[in-house]
């Protein structure tokens, strides 16, 4: 059983956060942990998102919006934000390629908070989870809340 389907008011905000990003329901995510500043989601390997048609390796953007994707969603679960947030930075390193075929997974950590800004840790894994396909680090927004 995933987080969410322990706490089914964060599944609602799950579900809410990715109708609310097109392109993420495009690529096929989906959030499997969303609390305390943490965010798990997961991507299927598609054929249309292949990068280099010789090897099958996904493409290294749908990897990037995948890591944006869960930071976002790390820093909304944080309890201290109220608001949205948006990307200011994100570094991100290329560690290896996924494997063809494989599930992608990343997790992120929202792991400090200033009063405006959310600092974001994060990794990308396939199905091998020892051996990470990318790492992040990221800055984001912390949008006042329309009421303060």
């Amino acid at each position: 059983m995933t987080e969410l389907e322990n706490k089914p008011e964060f599944a609602q905000q799950a579900q809410k956060f990715m109708q609310a990003l097109p392109y993420a329901m495009a690529l096929g995510m989906e959030i499997e942990e969303l609390a305390g500043g943490v965010a798990v989601v997961t991507m299927p390997w598609a054929e249309h998102l292949v990068g280099d048609p010789r090897t099958g390796v996904i493409h290294g953007g749908v990897v990037s919006a995948l890591m944006d994707t869960c930071c976002g969603a790390a820093v909304l679960s944080h309890p201290l934000v109220q608001s949205g947030t948006a990307t200011l930075d994100l570094r991100i390193d290329y560690m290896r390629a996924a494997k063809p075929g494989q599930r992608l997974r990343a997790r992120a950590e929202c792991y400090h908070l200033t009063r405006s800004v959310a600092f974001v840790r994060a990794v990308t894994t396939d199905e091998d989870a020892d051996n990470p396909v990318a790492s992040a680090t990221g800055a984001f927004t912390i949008e006042k809340p329309a009421n303060g």
